[in-house]
């Protein structure tokens, strides 16, 4: 069981920003950029290219519908996306909000408070 079905089942909290039948989306806690957040299926699988036709294409419409949310709430140049899948054996998309090529560059963190999450979800969460 991945971390992300641990936190789809409620076992391990997170910031949810908004959530369907089939996908989640929740703050990254290791964020590149402050609001990078993850959109994962509820159904564990590994691969993004093992996902059904239908089940990639819903994934990629739920991202977008979250990245326009994303877009809103925190200000930036655009949001970009990236699928790699090797940290975590689930299918998750990175919706990063980007202001710099760097932004996108998984090395380099960001620190936030608990408090500045929880704002940061709810903002996010109310333009859903």
């Amino acid at each position: 069981m991945s971390i992300f079905t641990k936190i789809i089942t409620g076992e391990i909290p997170s910031y949810k920003i908004a959530e369907n039948e089939n996908f989640i989306a929740f703050l990254d806690i290791n964020p590149n950029a402050k609001g990078h957040t993850l959109v994962v299926p509820k159904k564990e699988e590994n691969k993004l290219f093992d996902l059904s036709r239908d089940a990639y294409k819903d994934l990629m419409d739920f991202s977008y519908t979250v990245a326009k949310a994303l877009e809103k709430a925190v200000p930036c140049k655009r949001v970009g996306m990236s699928v790699i899948g090797l940290e975590v054996p689930h299918v998750h998309v990175h919706l990063i909000p980007l202001n710099k090529m760097a932004d996108i560059q998984f090395a380099k963190k960001v620190k936030l408070t608990n408090e500045e999450f929880v704002a940061l979800a709810q903002s996010i969460a109310a333009e859903f």
